[in-house]
């Protein structure tokens, strides 16, 4: 990382809202009295879903919730590049286009038409990108939404002085440490927990439901295999390729999935 860490004792943060539905924001909301004390620690700049707002502030972080959709969000996100001297996407919308990259693959304008009377006021993008599309990213908080106690845990490693530390766990560590049974292997569901980077505490297998890969594709995601094991599960090619073109659609790794299991569907 080329940026400078942050020493400052009371540094300058930003949270700035992108396309998103303000989940990732919430996040940090609810580590309510956590938030109070972390309040002390920082100088909170521009946060409008708390109360301040200083969209245009000098900051040494912003974290920046939401995808790139729109001709504004494109301008917007280089003025925050350059008065930041960290910046960090959060959740899957910033990490990997989010939901609304759903219709990156999809005739959109079509859409609009269908849904909207005067379809020609939209203006948006051709594409849902993710922030480091576009900008220099410092690091990156994956996950829909993400975790309120990964977000203490960045913003405190900051203030430490040291860079965070990626999740390189898959979700089936998370369900090994709890004692969760395997869905895939006791039920035969179709599971994205092999590929799926930890974070989420295996919420949805802790249930025995399925992962839904909300937290994006883990280190070294063994994606070809997983796919090989859904078809034997007896999912269809374009099954497959709604398993990785959900949440996190754009991420590569999931990208290359889907497009392989597309090409045995034609």
């Amino acid at each position: 990382m080329d940026t400078p860490i942050v020493h400052s004792s009371k540094p300058r943060v930003a949270v700035h809202k992108f396309s998103s539905c303000d989940g990732c924001q919430l996040a940090l909301l609810d580590l309510g009295e956590d938030l109070l004390t972390l309040a002390a620690r920082v100088d909170l700049l521009h946060f409008a879903e708390a109360g301040p707002f200083d969209p245009d502030a000098d900051v040494d972080i912003a974290f920046v919730e939401g995808s790139v959709s729109t001709p504004e969000d494109l301008e917007r996100i280089q003025h925050i590049r350059r008065h930041s001297r960290l910046l960090i996407p959060i959740g899957a919308c910033a990490t990997a286009g989010g939901i609304q990259a759903l219709r990156n693959n999809a005739d959109a304008a079509a859409w609009a038409a269908q849904i909207y009377a005067h379809p020609e006021a939209l203006s948006s993008l051709a594409r849902s990108t993710p922030i480091s599309s576009h900008v220099k990213v410092d690091f990156e908080l994956w996950g829909c939404p993400v975790s309120s106690q990964q977000m203490l845990a960045v913003v405190n490693s900051l203030l430490l002085g040291v860079m965070p530390r990626d999740s390189a766990d898959k979700v089936c560590v998370e369900c090994k440490r709890q004692g969760n049974p395997c869905v895939m292997v006791t039920r035969g569901v179709p599971c994205m927990g092999p590929v799926t980077r930890a974070g989420c505490g295996a919420l949805c297998p802790g249930l025995g439901r399925d992962c839904y890969g909300c937290y994006g594709p883990a280190e070294n995601a063994n994606t070809d295999a997983l796919a090989a094991q859904f078809s034997l599960l007896g999912l269809a090619p374009h099954a497959i390729v709604q398993r990785f073109q959900s949440i996190n659609s754009q991420a590569p790794a999931f990208l290359a999935a889907a497009d392989k299991a597309r090409s045995r569907d034609d």
